[in-house]
């Protein structure tokens, strides 16, 4: 299976990256909705599309309102859009209030609580509630041969309870927005640094390690000192935009 990096920033956007989006075409399944929302179009294959959301920050939501474009562009049946219920409310009392984005979207809200997500390519999904300022979520998805673990918004921790969840998948796309040498910032905003995300990657025994949700601000080509994480992860890799993942 291939996963399409749409966005891989956090926060904002910068010259070479957007924020966070995922995209896997034969299963039509999106992980978050950031600004990398809009290279979405040619990707399509599939007459539905499944958005799995974290949570609301805007770096992970404001690609919902590019939606009218993109299904301009490239018409399916059904939008799907998956997340907790609070989550849920916060996008359709503020995002999509009037005021803000005057068009209703034509989108199915699918509560995280209530339903079970019955995913194409007969994908299995796992979520788990993450340690983030206003809650986080993350997720597993596993299919006949093929998973992955997306985790973002949180503080990494070899003994969390979402380890045991993630053990073992082909790909883990983790966050890590700080260096270890920025541990402070990373505690005080809820958020991973390179040392801790390749103990949790190397605890979890994940074929793949991927960092994603880089900061922004770090514009060289290696934004968490990557050669850190591969004496524990061999084999760790930084997501690009517009990079193809096998898995």
């Amino acid at each position: 299976m291939e996963l399409h990096c749409l966005g891989t920033a956090g926060y904002h956007p910068n010259e070479t990256r957007h924020t966070s989006s995922y995209f896997i075409p034969e299963a039509g399944l999106l992980l978050d909705a950031g600004t990398g929302l809009f290279r979405l179009p040619p990707l399509i294959q599939t007459d539905r599309l499944d958005i799995l959301l974290s949570h609301t920050h805007l770096d992970h939501v404001v690609g919902l309102t590019f939606l009218l474009g993109i299904l301009h562009q490239h018409p399916v049946q059904t939008v799907r859009v998956w997340a907790r219920q609070e989550k849920i409310d916060a996008i359709q009392n503020h995002l999509l209030d009037p005021s803000l984005f005057p068009v209703p979207l034509d989108v199915e809200w699918m509560a995280l609580e209530e339903h079970t997500p019955d995913l194409l390519g007969g994908g299995k999904l796992t979520w788990f509630s993450l340690e983030h300022p206003g809650g986080s979520t993350g997720f597993r998805i596993d299919w006949p041969g093929h998973s992955l673990a997306y985790v973002t918004d949180t503080i990494a921790d070899p003994i969390a309870d979402y380890v045991g969840k993630i053990r073992g998948v082909n790909l883990l796309l983790h966050e890590c927005n700080f260096r270890d040498t920025q541990r402070q910032w990373a505690e005080l905003t809820g958020h991973s640094w390179t040392s801790r995300v390749a103990a949790v990657a190397s605890m979890a025994a994940v074929k793949q390690l991927v960092f994603v949700h880089l900061n922004p601000l770090e514009t060289d080509g290696d934004p968490i000192d990557l050669q850190a994480a591969q004496l524990l992860v061999p084999g760790a890799m930084i997501a690009e935009d517009k990079q193809v993942l096998q898995f």
